[in-house]
């Protein structure tokens, strides 16, 4: 193990999974190509994703795929349920784990008060697992894995693993809800929409004015709530040591290139530090891919590590809330239908976009180039010294989509000489194995060297299946004369028979823990504990609990209610946070007004350094 530097000892026997989002079917088995060691994936129903739902044939399809690796799946059922919708989330989880799905992702705790097959459970980031005793309940309630929140720090994480032996899964890549999962309400509050039913309109994404009690304007039609993207690719090795085991990625609303890019780049940098450390990832297989992954070059608002060490500025896109892409370069010249720039490698058909005089910002598609001469499709707000960003990369894009990504698990195969003939014998890595007899009906070989080269070249053709033959071990006395047509239909039948047995020997993951009916850390509970149905009452109840309202989504009021907490702090943000040295200050409490003119009172928690937006009005 390495030194103070690198990883500390104690972690050689953990397996480390990175963890990659799917839309549907196609992507997740993409995804499975460029790396994944897990994948997690939703139903058509109680996924936090609504509009990422998959029918459970396409998810048997991907289980299968993915066992194929040992990649494990991970299905979503991480939305707040009604009473009558508790029974059929119970059925779905019986058909899930029949399938041999790895585990299933919640948040309502009236799912544990159900009759449920021993599959794992992982604990949602929307059950708010935000504090050590909050993840010790978890644990001692027999759930298997927590998702932390995206706010943690690294010294909280290492905290938790201190008092702690449950799994602890954490983001590193992608969108960050401003917001703490779990605790958001705006989008409900402004359209019915609720983020804990896998409805989310994305309120944080949209514009907002910012006043102070005196009336004066902070911010006039910015987006406040719009976050960076998350990007902790440095600080893997700190996530380790930590206590991480599982790495994920965030975007099932995200398209193939996006899932492929991340999953392919993660992939590299993780893979280096396990093999520098003698660790082990947790499913099978080398992924080869015919690009360079680039995580600029993809979906992305700008990157920010957010909170994983002491929270700062500039996390925000004040002015907008898109896709940023990467920074190609100043225009230094415009024309009447063209613009220069100091660089020639924007293309033919990328997409840039940049800010206008208003600081707001716009784009344009590329219709032609030549070298640093571009012709955008509309030149207006294009001047000198605007600096252009490229959001889509169609060279880029194109490489993923047409290009090859390929998985491959190494075996090996050994021919042995027999009493009645010879014995052809496949095996893998886990000692799965499979024997071909063949009978000595063959003459020998006229040309032994001929023949045996013959041999380990068909033997090795293993197309298109997830096999790849390292090695091929022969040892017999005489080298037998064997067709091309029928060593390949021996190949066929090991490569068929080794994949029925390793099929048959995947072992299926299982939760192995009770539901115990331990004392919740909290006595008094009320809307944000998100309980929306009678048997998530019980069980709060069970472990006693006061239970003073149901959830927000159950009641027709919402003035003076709490509507998202947050660790972003816009006072921070702008350089007005009272521990610095202000130069202007403004009068609270702030007042928040959305494009509908509802407005919204920001109070700051400044002890604990939090933000919260309540709702003044219904």
């Amino acid at each position: 193990m390495k030194s103070d530097k690198g990883l500390k000892t104690g972690l050689e026997n953990k397996r480390y999974e990175l963890l990659v989002p799917a839309n549907n079917k196609a992507i997740a088995e993409k995804a499975i190509d460029a790396g994944a060691d897990a994948i997690y994936i939703g139903y058509s129903r109680f996924g936090a994703r609504i509009q990422a739902g998959n029918t459970l044939e396409d998810i048997i399809d991907v289980i299968e795929y993915a066992h194929r690796y040992r990649v494990k799946v991970y299905i979503t059922i991480n939305t707040i349920l009604k009473d009558e919708e508790l029974e059929k989330a119970g059925k779905l989880i019986w058909k899930l784990y029949r399938v041999k799905a790895d585990g299933i992702i919640i948040q309502d705790m009236g799912i544990l008060e159900l009759n449920l097959p021993p599959i794992p459970i992982i604990a949602s980031t929307q059950c708010h697992n935000n504090t050590v005793e909050k993840i010790k309940f978890l644990e001692d309630t027999g759930i298997n894995r927590v998702i932390l929140p995206r706010e943690i720090s690294i010294e909280e994480i290492k905290e938790i693993r201190k008092q702690t032996r449950i799994e602890l899964e954490c983001f590193i890549h992608g969108a960050l809800c401003v917001s703490y999962s779990g605790q958001c309400y705006l989008s409900y509050a402004i359209g019915g929409r609720s983020a804990n039913r896998g409805e989310c309109a994305q309120p944080c994404r949209r514009k907002y004015t910012l006043k102070d009690a005196n009336g004066e304007t902070i911010l006039k039609d910015k987006y406040i709530l719009s976050l960076k993207d998350l990007n902790l690719s440095e600080h893997l090795e700190e996530l380790i040591n930590a206590g991480i085991t599982s790495f994920k990625i965030e975007g099932r609303l995200k398209n193939e290139t996006y899932v492929v890019n991340t999953t392919a780049y993660y992939r590299r940098k993780l893979d280096e530090i396990l093999k520098n450390n003698n660790l082990r990832r947790s499913s099978e297989g080398e992924s080869e891919f015919e690009f360079e992954p680039d995580l600029n070059k993809t979906f992305n608002r700008g990157y920010t590590t957010y909170n994983i060490h002491t929270p700062g500025k500039n996390r925000a896109t004040l002015n907008y809330s898109n896709s940023l892409g990467e920074y190609i370069g100043a225009v230094k010249e415009v024309k009447k239908d063209y613009f220069l720039l100091n660089t020639n490698i924007l293309n033919n058909g990328d997409g840039i976009c940049f800010f206008n005089e208003n600081n707001e910002m716009t784009g344009t598609n590329i219709n032609r180039t030549e070298n640093n001469i571009v012709y955008p499709a509309n030149i207006k707000g294009i001047k000198e010294g605007v600096k252009i960003y490229r959001n889509y990369n169609k060279e880029f894009e194109e490489s993923i989509l047409n290009g090859k990504s390929i998985r491959k698990l190494d075996v090996k195969i050994k021919i042995r000489e027999v009493n009645t003939g010879f014995m052809f014998i496949m095996y893998d890595e886990e000692k799965n194995y499979i024997c071909k007899m063949v009978s000595n009906k063959y003459e020998p070989a006229k040309n032994p060297d001929k023949a045996k080269q013959t041999l380990e070249i068909q033997l090795s053709k293993t197309g298109n299946s997830e096999f790849r033959v390292v090695k091929t071990d022969i040892k017999l006395k005489q080298i037998p004369f064997i067709r091309v047509s029928q060593i390949n239909e021996i190949r066929r039948e090991l490569i068929n028979g080794l994949q029925k047995i390793r099929k048959k020997n995947y072992k299926q993951s299982e939760r192995g823990n009770k539901i115990a009916a331990v004392k919740y850390p909290y006595y008094e509970l009320d809307y944000k504990a998100n309980i929306h149905n009678k048997k998530a009452e019980d069980f709060y109840k069970k472990r006693g609990c006061i239970i003073k309202e149901n959830s927000l989504e159950s009641q027709k009021y919402i003035i003076n209610k709490t509507l998202m907490t947050t660790k972003y702090c816009i006072k921070k943000e702008l350089g007005l946070c009272s521990r610095e040295n202000v130069v202007k200050k403004y009068k609270e409490p702030y007042i928040l007004k959305d494009e509908f003119n509802k407005e919204y009172l920001v109070e700051f928690n400044c002890k604990d350094c939090i933000m919260e937006i309540v709702g003044v009005s219904n």
